[in-house]
């Protein structure tokens, strides 16, 4: 079926769009999109627009995807990419409140939620199913993973493992237990990873080290546990640091 585009909503030649999109009034979708099926654009949004980068050559080919059944709303802003024939990607089932940024070669994955005024700033990866609060700002290139929960108004400038909840300014407070019992994540999975949480962040030395030799020596079997620790094995940033009662907050 064919897209629903609203009066003076602008989309420029060259654009694509998939099957049964909604695009409203006074929305900007760009020549450089690429736009999934029933992707909804909310007015004022605009899609595809120039990075914020003083270098960048407008010349260069580049983009911005949009996965399936993704919801835009008012006055978002996502940029293309700097690098030539890359695109600034967002997966699909995402839902970006008003006002959120998504900066230029972001990478966020699939059932985002940016909540209203979410700032993300260039080359920023965000995990599946992760939520990030209203006001929040991501430094460039930080990694966060999947499963995270961002407050709203917190400040991250280093890599957030799976799992997790951030808070303030680079303080993991424990992890995102009530996201994983509604991804039908086992008891005994929480466990383990729980178990696993407080290892890596209360056991003297380099926190890569230990997360290395602790997926090593097999004690945690369980996916989420593994898939934890093996975060640390990524990346070229430091890692938000724990809340010292963050072990004893955390609950099953």
């Amino acid at each position: 079926m064919s897209s629903n585009i609203h009066p003076t909503a602008l989309i420029e030649p060259g654009a694509q769009l998939g099957a049964d999109c909604e695009i409203m009034a006074y929305a900007v979708i760009t020549r450089h999109c690429v736009l999934g099926d029933r992707v909804v654009v909310h007015p004022f949004a605009v899609i595809g627009g120039d990075p914020q980068y003083l270098k960048f050559d407008r010349a260069l080919a580049t983009g911005v995807r949009i996965g399936a059944g993704t919801v835009i709303r008012e006055h978002v802003t996502i940029n293309r990419s700097i690098h030539a024939g890359q695109a600034t990607t967002v997966g699909a089932g995402c839902f970006l409140m008003a006002n959120a940024h998504v900066a230029h070669d972001c990478v966020v994955a699939d059932h985002v939620v940016l909540a209203n005024n979410a700032m993300l700033a260039g080359h920023v990866e965000i995990g599946a199913n992760t939520f990030v609060g209203g006001g929040a700002g991501l430094h460039q290139f930080c990694r966060i993973g999947e499963g995270v929960m961002v407050a709203g108004n917190a400040s991250v400038t280093r890599d957030v493992p799976h799992f997790t909840m951030v808070a303030e300014r680079d303080e993991v407070i424990g992890f995102n237990v009530v996201g994983l019992k509604r991804r039908g994540v086992e008891r005994a999975a929480i466990a383990q990873l729980k178990a696993a949480f407080h290892d890596v962040y209360f056991t003297p030395g380099n926190i890569r080290e230990v997360a290395v030799a602790l997926l090593a020596g097999g004690n945690y079997p369980s996916a989420v546990a593994r898939k934890f620790l093996e975060f640390f094995s990524g990346g070229k940033r430091s890692f938000a640091r724990a809340r010292r009662a963050s072990a004893d907050e955390a609950t099953e």
